[in-house]
Order: C-alpha cells, then sequence, then structure tokens
C-alpha cells in the first residue's frame, strides 16, 4: 500500500512512500526490543542527557521541519514553528527533571529499608494524530524513553513526512537505533500490532471510536493504556468577566491551526446579561482574521487537513439551520485549498451537533445561559470531558465553579494549553490516562514496591 502525502493548500502530492508489512512490523519491534536491553540499562541522567541534544536538534532546524508541517496538514507557518519550539522546550523540561521525578520513594515503615522504584516496561506503541504532528509525538515519546522504554509510532497517513523526519531527530541527537523508530502503517496493521501482543503499552490520541476498539484490543491482553480522545470543550463568560478580552482569547482558542484542536474552545456559553456585547466583541476579533495561504507569515486560518473535512462541517451547518440556527461565515471563497471559512452560530442551542460533538474545524456556537448554574450544566452536558474555560473576575467565584466542572483541565481567564509542566488528559469519553508532567512519565512504568527485613 501506498502512504500520500498531500498539501491541503495545493491540493497537489507531496511525497509517497510504501508502508509497512506485518511481517516487517514484527522484525522491527524484535529490533526495538533488543535495544530496550541497552537504553534501559542507562542511568536517568544518561538518558536525559540525549534529550538536551534532541531540544538543539529541533531548534536548529525549526524552519525546515515547520515547513514540513505546513505542506502536510495546512497549519499556518508561525504556528507550525511554534509547534516545533514547543517539542524543544518539552526535552528541556525533561532533562532538568526527570531523574528527580524518577528517583526512588523511600517509606519508611519500621523496617531495614522500603521504597518505591520506577522500572520501564520496554516497547511502548503510540498511535498519534495529525492536527499536531511534531508535538502530540514528542510529548508522548520523550516522557516514556526518559523513563528507559523504547517507542514505536503509528503517525497519521496523511503526514507521513513528519513521522520520519521526527525519528531522523532522535537519530541526530545520538539516541542508537531503534530506541525510537517510526513505522509507515495502516490502522489494520496497528490493530494487528495490538492484538498479537507484540507491545508492553500503547498510547493512542484519536477518535472515541478508536479509542473503544483500541481499548477493548489492549484491554484484552491486559496492556496499559493511555487515551487521550478530544473534546467538546466549553468557553464560559460571566456577567462579570472582561468582555473585551475574553472575547479575544475566545477568537484564539477556537481558530488556532483551523479550529483543529482537541483542547480548541469549542462551546461559548455566555450568560445572557452580556451576551450582546461578547458577540459583538466576538465578531469583530474574528473579522481580523487573515485567511489564505499557510505559508504566508500574516496568514491566521490555512486550509483544513484534509478535503473530506469539508464536507463534514457543511453537514454539521446543515443541522444546525434545520434546528433554526443561522450561521454566518466570515472570508472570501478560495479556488484551491481544502478551506472552510470561519462560521458563527449566535443562537446555538444543546441539541445540534455543533454543541454535542467534537467538532474539527472553525466553527463557533454561542449558547445562551440564564445563571451560572445553567452554564454549569451546559457545559457538563456533553459526553466529553477535556478541558474547560470560565472568565469572570471574581476569581474566588471562578475557582469554585471549575470544581463543579466535569474535565481534566479548567483554565480560568485564559487558554486552555498543555505545558510539560502539568499533567493532561480527560475523563468521561475524552480519555483515560495522563501525558506530561511527572504523572505522564510514570504511565508506563512499573510502580514496584522493594521492601528489605534485617
Amino acid at each position: 500500500m501506498k502512504i500520500k502525502s498531500i498539501n491541503p493548500y495545493t491540493e497537489e502530492v507531496n511525497w509517497i512512500y510504501d508502508s509497512y508489512s506485518i511481517g516487517e512490523c514484527r522484525d522491527q519491534i524484535e529490533n526495538s526490543r533488543a535495544a530496550f536491553s541497552g537504553w534501559s540499562s542507562l542511568s536517568v541522567e544518561e538518558r536525559a542527557k540525549y534529550f538536551k541534544n534532541v531540544g538543539e536538534v529541533l531548534r536548529q532546524n525549526t524552519d525546515i521541519y515547520a515547513e514540513i508541517i505546513t505542506k502536510e496538514m495546512g497549519k499556518p507557518i508561525r504556528q507550525s514553528r511554534s509547534e516545533v519550539q514547543k517539542c524543544a522546550w518539552l526535552c528541556d523540561y525533561y532533562v532538568e527533571n526527570a531523574a528527580g521525578l524518577l528517583k526512588d520513594e523511600v517509606v519508611d515503615i519500621g523496617l531495614e529499608k522500603s521504597y518505591v522504584t520506577f522500572e520501564p516496561l520496554g516497547v511502548i506503541f503510540g498511535i498519534m494524530p495529525w492536527n499536531f504532528p511534531f508535538w502530540q509525538v514528542f510529548r508522548f515519546a520523550v516522557p516514556a524513553m526518559c523513563a528507559g522504554n523504547v517507542c514505536i509510532v503509528k503517525h497519521a497517513s496523511n503526514v507521513p513526512r513528519s513521522a520520519l523526519e521526527i525519528e531522523k531527530v532522535f537519530l541526530e541527537a545520538g539516541l542508537t537505533e531503534n530506541v525510537f523508530k517510526t513505522l509507515l502503517i495502516d490502522s489494520k496493521t496497528a490493530m494487528g500490532i495490538i492484538a498479537e501482543d507484540l507491545v508492553d503499552g500503547v498510547s493512542l490520541t484519536g477518535s472515541i471510536a478508536a479509542g473503544s476498539e483500541i481499548g477493548e484490543l489492549a484491554g484484552g491482553i491486559i496492556k496499559p493504556l493511555v487515551l487521550e480522545l478530544g473534546g467538546s470543550d466549553p468557553f464560559i463568560v460571566l456577567e462579570d468577566a472582561d468582555i473585551e478580552r475574553a472575547a479575544q482569547v475566545a477568537v484564539e482558542s477556537r481558530f488556532l491551526n483551523a479550529g483543529q484542536s482537541c483542547i480548541a474552545a469549542k462551546r461559548f456559553i455566555v450568560v445572557e446579561d452580556v451576551m450582546l456585547d461578547f458577540i459583538e466583541a466576538f465578531e469583530l476579533h474574528m473579522q481580523e482574521l487573515k485567511i489564505g495561504d499557510p505559508m504566508d507569515e500574516e496568514t491566521d486560518i490555512g486550509p483544513l487537513a484534509k478535503e473530506e473535512f469539508v464536507d463534514i462541517l457543511e453537514k454539521i451547518l446543515k443541522d444546525a439551520r434545520k434546528k433554526g440556527a443561522e450561521p454566518k461565515a466570515y472570508g472570501e471563497e478560495h479556488e484551491k485549498g481544502f478551506f472552510f471559512n470561519p462560521t458563527l452560530i449566535t443562537a446555538a442551542s444543546t441539541d445540534m451537533k455543533v454543541c454535542n460533538t467534537e467538532v474539527f474545524g472553525p466553527v463557533a456556537p454561542i449558547i445562551t445561559a440564564k445563571d451560572e448554574d445553567e452554564a454549569v450544566e451546559i457545559a457538563n452536558s456533553t459526553e466529553f470531558g477535556l478541558g474547560a474555560e470560565i472568565w469572570s473576575e471574581d476569581l474566588d467565584r471562578a475557582e469554585r465553579l471549575a470544581k463543579r466542572i466535569r474535565s481534566g483541565f479548567v483554565a480560568i481567564n485564559g487558554m486552555v494549553k498543555s505545558d510539560p509542566r502539568l499533567p493532561f488528559g480527560g475523563i468521561k469519553k475524552s480519555g483515560i490516562g495522563r501525558e506530561l508532567s511527572h504523572y505522564g512519565l510514570k504511565e508506563f512504568v512499573n510502580i514496584k514496591t522493594v521492601v528489605v527485613n534485617k
């Protein structure tokens, strides 16, 4: 099977690659398992030194990697560059902190000695998405490898060049071959790898459907699993919010990466007293967005990553119209590219698909709530629980409301952003497990208790 990389802006083929067979995957996983022996025998400090080199490689080649990202999935070049730089920051964090975070934990129970130690599991399989083609892989792989595991990755089929370049980053940084390996494979082959019990842990970022299927496979062979399955993050605006600032961040959060982000604000829940003011400010900031060539440094919104995503969004708008909404699009039509202009729905309701499914695209529904209690009720009304944002000048009030929101992350007067220093993940159907910080570092380790008697 051939794997094609298609430029979403020009609609031309970037690169074509041959995919791996299941037999070739078995051989590669054996090579990775052999590499695990040497890699895991290094101290955490020794392993961390390699990631200092990884960060340097990323910084030295930022423009090269950013251009590949933009050509493969359409992200504006400024955002692609920031993504690569964030990966380098992630490396910095674990270089500085991994050894301390994985240090044995002494527990005094009155015996000669007792402690908890953290040992790597082996070969960890990452199944990664296209929307942040570098960041998603690095935030999975770097903590897992710092802990002593080796990683194999099945990347999304539309970003094969990014996947191969990431492998080269680790090799250029001096890591032994097969400590990190990219497998160019389809979903069926990925399922086969899990079903055949070839790996020691699985991490997926993807859809609920994919998470359910992979969770069933991994559970059947009793393997540790991390699932990050997306969200429909609520953005709550209370009557005492800084409306201008809230609207500015709302537009940034919703339309970053053309709205193709699991932690984008996707439902704007505004109390009725400030609804009109918020809509006015939101529209003004929407109109400032520049839509066009993602290689242009001034572009804010590029094309969607795949042509079929345009049809999916059209169906979502059709459903909203059927249920009484009047979507309003901004921007001009484009003769080429998989574009979908930013769209505002000012009278959205919770029965619309745009408000109860994960919408991966630049569509912003605004829902009216009569007060904070109804706002929280609406926020919690979906099957998702990844992130949420609350806007209020009364910080004590906002923190009280944050405790009532069913999500893995709540940002008060700011955007939800993944940060190496903080755990990242969701509840409900947004997933299980955590990435980043010391929580992510310990997802794929054996937490072993050792007790020494006299």
